[in-house]
């Protein structure tokens, strides 16, 4: 088995940090959680990029992905493009659609996932819910006709948008929310993850930030991005550009 993931900031991994800073995510467990399920290594290589726009990151990551010549290729886009209001659906689900015929065309399985929702904790969240919603459907809609396509869906899930499974940005998943959409995808793909992946124990521990806290931290960086037309992801690198060995582990 050979998988790659593209993506931005949630196949990155952003929200599930290890000591020293590096970032793990849902991708990284799956990898693992495979290669433990099947009892044999796996080749795993991760080219996604926080604060990338769906199409730059077919524009940028999918050909080099492809030219791995993976056995699976995941892709998610478009939960950057959601929070900018004039960006068309359509023109997400399109890039969507791009990944799909470059996938047939290189007799790559496809694993399609969709983000989790964060709306319920953020400035601005009916718009972003309802953003959210329609691109789910029109993602859906558009591959209605294709039941050979891998599908593992985190939008419609109501357990991952409670406030346990986010980091203090309230906009990327915590280690908790990593882990369930991890579950979710080994279970798409046919294998029965750790069953206390789908709820890790809360960290009661955690100190949530106050409003105004939340907004200076947080927020008014977002904004002053969108300002200067910068991203959180300029400059950086893959974390895994080239097939990495995944060992079994010993459980």
């Amino acid at each position: 088995m050979r998988y790659v993931a593209i993506g931005d900031s949630f196949t990155e991994g952003v929200g599930d940090e290890l000591p020293g800073g590096i970032v793990r995510g849902w991708a990284d467990l799956v990898a693992q959680g495979w290669a433990d399920a099947l009892g044999q290594p796996i080749e795993y290589a991760n080219l996604a990029i926080r604060g990338k726009l769906a199409w730059p990151i077919v524009r940028e990551q999918l050909e080099p992905a492809l030219e791995l010549r993976p056995t699976h290729l995941s892709f998610n886009g478009g939960g950057n493009d959601m929070l900018r209001p004039r960006t068309p659906m359509s023109s997400i689900v399109d890039a969507f659609s791009v990944v799909a015929r470059r996938c047939d065309e290189e007799g790559v399985q496809l694993v399609l996932l969709s983000g989790a929702n964060p709306s319920p904790h953020l400035p601005l969240g009916r718009l972003i819910q309802s953003r959210g919603d329609r691109l789910s459907e029109e993602v859906a809609a558009r591959f209605a006709d294709r039941p050979d396509i891998i599908r593992a869906l985190n939008w419609p899930d109501e357990e991952l948008s409670r406030r346990g499974y986010w980091s203090e940005d309230r906009l990327h998943m915590n280690t908790r929310g990593h882990h369930r959409v991890a579950a979710r995808v080994l279970t798409a793909l046919g294998f029965d993850p750790p069953p206390e992946w789908w709820s890790l124990p809360e960290q009661s521990s955690v100190q949530r930030a106050r409003e105004a806290d939340y907004y200076r931290e947080h927020v008014v960086p977002w904004v002053r991005r969108r300002l200067t037309r910068t991203s959180s992801g300029d400059g950086r690198q893959p974390k895994f550009p080239v097939f990495a060995e995944i060992l079994p582990s010993d459980r």
